[in-house]
This record gives structure tokens, C-alpha cells and sequence, in this order.
């Protein structure tokens, strides 16, 4: 795994996996990983994520596949593991965040969010668990939320999504961690990538800033530098936790 030196963290042997990486917080992390010298193997359901990987350089790689559907997530692992060989860490970013009042939430919908927020990650992981605990060495790093410990207005399926990430990474996190493999969920607030702008805009956006003890939103970069972090051996005594990314928001 990989340590941070005095300005950066050095990937170079490392295999990362990351979903939802064709845009948003995922593209950052991805672009990060690769700088910091990690082979990137790229999920996400949009067919360019082929371009992003390649975008990196030669030796990445883009597979398009469904995380919500097991057949697609095995087929996009045996292909990366074969290619690669190992992976060292994964990186559960995809997701999906429908609105709806919760007295007339449609079920299709509240079906949909689960199953792509968290049976997405559940499959994932279990797809590369076996192979980071042969090599007794690993990290997993998924993406919950600030709506995992409190209630946001028209959020229900998400929220009970996100939620359900907390207690999935609890428990991986105490079979897995005496095998080497660290598991751990970040929750941010409201991310400036194109899909959080749109459902925080104008006077909504405004008013979900000012509630904010820093008075802003997170920016990508963050969050993906905390991934990195998480990644590295310099966090290899946090397995388990929940990191708030949310300016305070979650402790008015």
C-alpha cells in the first residue's frame, strides 16, 4: 500500500478501483489516484469511461457495467482481475439520488436508489474481497453521506440508502479488518460536480449553504483527497469509520 511523503502520496504499485468514475467526485478521485502513479481500473455505466481511463494514460482501463446487477459487476471484475491480477483498493462512489415526497414515494424508484446505492457497493466489494484477503491486504473506501445521519426533506430512499452503507461498512469492516482489509464510509455534504449543483440550485442552494458552519459546499478535490488518505498505509489503524466531510453541518 501506499505512504505520503512530505507532498504527496505514491500509488505506483497500487491497483485502485473505482465506480461511478465517468464524472464527479469518482473522475477526481480517479485523476488523483493517477497522478499519485496507481493503475486505474474504471466502472461506470456511461460508455465513457472507456475515454476517461484511456485519458490517463495507456495502462488504465474503463470497463462499463451496472452495479446493481451481479452478472455485470462479476463480469467487470474476473476482467479486471484477470487483466491486473490484484486489486488494492476499491473506491464505491456510484450512486444515484431521486427525489420524491416519502407519502408518495413511487416504489419503482425507492427499489432503483437501493439497489444502485447499495446493492451496488455490497456487490462490488464482495466481488474483490476474496482477493484482497488472499493477499491479506486491502482498502475499501464507500461512499455514504451527510443524509446517512440525518433526515433531508424529499430524500427518502437515499437517505435510508446512504444509511444502509454506514451499517454495511460496520460490518465488513469487523470480518474483514483481522484479514487485513480496512473498510471505511466518507459522508459529505453537498459536492460541487455538475449532478449536486443541479439539485441545490438558486435560492435552495443558498439557503443549504448559509446552514453550513464553513457557508459553502465541498468541492471534489476534497472529498478525493480523503480518499487517498484512507488509501494510504498512513490510515491503515482506521477501519470501521465514518468520515464527515460537511463543513459541521451534521453538529448544528
Amino acid at each position: 500500500m501506499a505512504s505520503k511523503s512530505s507532498t504527496s502520496y505514491d500509488f505506483t504499485d497500487a491497483v485502485v478501483v473505482i465506480t461511478g468514475a465517468a464524472a464527479g467526485i469518482g473522475h477526481k478521485t480517479a485523476e488523483l489516484f493517477a497522478k499519485a502513479g496507481a493503475t486505474l481500473a474504471l466502472m461506470d455505466r456511461s460508455g465513457s469511461v472507456t475515454e476517461v481511463a484511456s485519458s490517463f494514460g495507456a495502462r488504465h482501463g474503463g470497463w462499463v457495467a451496472d452495479v446493481s446487477n451481479a452478472q455485470s459487476v462479476t463480469t467487470a471484475a474476473n476482467e479486471i482481475l484477470a487483466r491486473f491480477g490484484h486489486v488494492d483498493v476499491l473506491v464505491n462512489n456510484a450512486g444515484i439520488g431521486p427525489l420524491a415526497p416519502a407519502e408518495n414515494f413511487p416504489v419503482e424508484t425507492w427499489d432503483k436508489t437501493i439497489s444502485v446505492n447499495l446493492t451496488g457497493p455490497f456487490l462490488v466489494a464482495r466481488a474483490f474481497a476474496s482477493n484482497m484477503i488472499a493477499r491479506k491486504s486491502g482498502r475499501i473506501i464507500n461512499l455514504a453521506s451527510q443524509a446517512a445521519v440525518i433526515g433531508i426533506e424529499g430524500h427518502l430512499a437515499y437517505c435510508a440508502s446512504k444509511a444502509g452503507i454506514i451499517g454495511m461498512t460496520n460490518c465488513m469492516a469487523l470480518e474483514w479488518g483481522p484479514q487485513g482489509v480496512t473498510v471505511n464510509a466518507i459522508s459529505p455534504t453537498v459536492v460541487e460536480t455538475e449532478l449536486g449543483l443541479s439539485g441545490w440550485a438558486g435560492e435552495t442552494g443558498v439557503r443549504a449553504r448559509a446552514a453550513i458552519p464553513t457557508r459553502r459546499f465541498a468541492k471534489p478535490a476534497e472529498i478525493a483527497s480523503a480518499i487517498l488518505y484512507l488509501a494510504s498505509t498512513d490510515a491503515a489503524m482506521i477501519n470501521g469509520s465514518n468520515v464527515m466531510i460537511d463543513g459541521g453541518y451534521t453538529i448544528t
